[in-house]
């Protein structure tokens, strides 16, 4: 089974280690999980492996990198932020590589204390992963309008204006243009564009996105409950084409949330 082939979570810590220090100490979970493959010479197939079909687009390398965060970050190693960035810890700016039994061992002990104490907090993880695999079911079943609706108002939060929904036919395949202002100074007219399901989004569906961009704007963002291949990432900055900003579906969780729009109804 492919999913045998898949680095378990204790394999990618050094690997998630080594990448942060060669991201600058810093890093977005997107940039961390393609340094990490980059890294461990992941192949386009086990990327695109879904960790569980029926309740969600997370992939399997995505569920598992996420716990190797959770327990680099027990250790005191690594921390994040309130807005997705996950950085060294002065401990972990002086540490090159760890033993991920120790790391284990660590977690069990802080884990065993926390319960003795009465204390919930080492469930945070658990009830994360719950909530967007709830946030991501809503989405799938909100009808076309709402969900459209829903990515509106997420872009209005993040700075868009004139934000119109133009609809999802007769256009090639467009839903959506607005404005982005950039400190009242700069502007740039985009087009969006949202594709809710669970599956990956493929090179030839951003190609298609970006020729029916053409003309039209100054940039493009594709929005996606799924995720992206490999190979569409790549497609996405390919050097002499313009450039089009990815949304997968966990970014759009954690926008949604962000700027508080999760609460909306379908």
């Amino acid at each position: 089974m492919l999913n045998n082939q898949i680095p378990t979570y204790d394999s990618m810590m050094n690997p998630a280690l080594q990448a942060l220090h060669e991201l600058g100490g810093s890093a977005t979970i997107e940039e961390l999980f393609n340094k990490v493959a980059e890294i461990m010479g992941l192949t386009d197939e086990q990327l695109e492996i879904i960790h569980d079909p029926n309740r969600g687009s997370q992939t399997e390398i995505d569920y598992r990198l996420a716990w190797t965060r959770s327990y680099l970050k027990k250790y005191g190693i690594v921390e994040n932020s309130g807005r997705g960035i996950w950085a060294l810890t002065p401990k972990g700016l002086q540490t090159q590589k760890v033993n991920p039994k120790d790391v284990i061992k660590h977690w069990k002990e802080q884990k065993s204390l926390l319960a003795k104490e009465g204390n919930q907090a080492e469930g945070k993880e658990e009830v994360e992963m719950s909530w967007k695999e709830h946030l991501l079911q809503t989405l799938l079943k909100m009808k076309s309008d709402a969900f459209e609706r829903l990515v509106q108002r997420m872009l209005r939060e993040s700075g868009f204006i004139q934000v119109e929904v133009t609809g999802r036919s007769g256009d090639g395949g467009i839903d959506g243009k607005g404005i982005m202002r950039l400190g009242g100074l700069l502007s740039f007219h985009v087009i969006f564009q949202c594709k809710r399901y669970q599956g990956s989004v493929t090179p030839s569906q951003v190609r298609d996105f970006r020729g029916a961009m053409v003309g039209r704007a100054d940039k493009g963002l594709l929005i996606t409950t799924g995720t992206f291949t490999k190979d569409a990432m790549r497609e996405a900055t390919r050097d002499g084409a313009p450039a089009i900003d990815l949304i997968d579906g966990e970014l759009l969780m954690d926008k949604l949330l962000e700027c508080n729009c999760s609460g909306m109804k379908a």
